[in-house]
């Protein structure tokens, strides 16, 4: 029913949650949200936003890759950033990511994400 996903192409996991989740039910998978943490130094990659982001992309295309999957079946994804200001840093190279038919999103500001970095994107694919 349930398989979690596990890549050492991108970042563990800094808590208690995993990479990806793949769910037989509706063939769903689930990416836990990713930080610019490059995988193999621990380092967070990036001091812009846009940076930040395309080190983002970078991991979340291992999880998905992982997955048996790739961002042309990324159904919903989720933006979260330290500041709204970069939103469009952060749009331009998230669209990169998509060639078309994007998926649906949400992006929004929160106050302060795992250690201090600029943006975190989660996504839900489906297989």
């Amino acid at each position: 029913m349930k398989k979690v996903i596990k890549t050492d192409k991108a970042p563990g996991a800094l808590g208690p949650y995993s990479q990806a989740v793949k769910v037989k039910a509706g063939n769903l998978i689930f990416c836990s949200g990713q930080i610019p943490m490059d995988p193999k130094t621990g380092e967070i990659v990036g001091t812009t936003a846009a940076e930040q982001c395309r080190q983002v992309m970078e991991n979340l295309k291992a999880v998905l890759k992982a997955a048996g999957v790739d961002f042309s079946q990324v159904v919903k994804a989720t933006i979260y950033m330290a500041d709204m200001a970069d939103f469009a840093g952060i749009n331009e190279v998230y669209g990169k990511y998509f060639d078309s038919n994007p998926p649906a999103r949400a992006a929004f500001a929160v106050k302060t994400l795992p250690k201090e970095v600029k943006v975190e994107i989660e996504m839900i694919a489906v297989e």
